[in-house]
Formats: C-alpha cells, structure tokens, sequence
C-alpha cells in the first residue's frame, strides 16, 4: 500500500504515469535477482549484430597465435608517470 501512496504522491507533484515492473532502460536490460538487479545488454547487442551482419567485418588472420598464453609483466612498463 505504501507504494501506492508514493505514486499517488508523485502524481501529484509532477505528471507521471505508472508503466509496471522496469523491463528494458535505455537498451539495458533490467532482471530483478535474488541479491539485486541483474543488468545486461544481450537484446543490443544481437539487434547490432543483426543491423550491421554477421559481427559486421570479414575475418582476417591475426599476428597472434589463437592460444597464446598470456604471462605476467615484471617491473614499471612505463618511465614517467606523470605524462599519463
């Protein structure tokens, strides 16, 4: 009932309108999860897959190999800090 009164009051000070449960927000899906909301965008992202092709490029060979294993740097990689 509390909610209730809230938008009642809400009403009253601006002009709204009560859409139900948040679905969808500016192309983010919305999912009510057990600890919170579950935010993600896989709807955008298959309707830009779908607007520009298949992911929108040709496949090119890579100057990497497929499974390269990445290692740890060791030191400072960068000289002076304040120029970043």
């Amino acid at each position: 009932m509390a909610c209730a009164q809230g938008m009642a009051y809400l009403n009253k000070c601006f002009h709204i309108k009560d859409l139900g449960v948040l679905k969808y927000f500016v192309g983010i899906e919305v999912a009510k999860g057990l600890i919170g909301l579950l935010l993600g965008q896989q709807k955008y992202a298959l309707e830009m897959t779908d607007r520009c092709g298949p992911l929108g490029s040709k496949p090119i060979n890579l100057p990497i190999n497929t499974n390269h294993e990445l290692a740890l740097a060791l030191g400072n990689t960068m000289d002076e800090l304040t120029q970043y």
